[in-house]
């Protein structure tokens, strides 16, 4: 599709919308030859999948078997990687924390998609609002393969 090889999503603690969006990628596009990871910018140790988002992807028909969160590494950051996170303060936040993450390999996904609005965050909200999150990554990311196809002509 591009060459992109990973992309790394990425969010605060990587236990809530980052996983939503990497399962979502890897069910949306299996035969994309793109690895979709979860990561998040602060983990300070390794947590379980938040319940409400291990639920709603389960409604979806998702299931996430023994996930944990991982920290975001500079290592992972590599020429054929993307680092999608979910607001413009975490995208601001990895291009300081992290040295090979720049404007040309950081983005917001929503934006990076031609979107206005950030992807929702539902920490804290009822199950219903982590549903809606989920819905709404699954919209952003249906635009997803062609923007990296637009990637590759350019």
């Amino acid at each position: 599709m591009s060459r992109i090889k990973k992309i790394l999503f990425t969010d605060q603690s990587g236990n809530g919308r980052a996983p939503m969006a990497a399962a979502l990628f890897q069910k949306m596009y299996p035969n994309a030859g793109i690895e979709a990871f979860a990561r998040g910018l602060v983990v300070s140790f390794p947590e379980p999948m938040n319940q409400k988002v291990e639920a709603v992807m389960a409604g979806g028909g998702i299931i996430w078997e023994n996930f944990t969160s991982t920290p975001l590494l500079d290592e992972e950051i590599t020429e054929d990687a993307l680092v999608l996170v979910m607001d413009e303060r975490q995208k601001e936040h990895a291009i300081k924390a992290f040295s090979n993450a720049t404007v040309d390999n950081t983005y917001v996904l929503s934006k990076y998609v031609g979107e206005e609005l950030d992807i929702m965050d539902p920490y804290g909200g009822n199950l219903q609002a982590y549903g809606i999150c989920f819905e709404g990554l699954k919209e952003t990311l249906g635009k997803l393969q062609a923007r990296l196809e637009e990637d590759i002509e350019r």
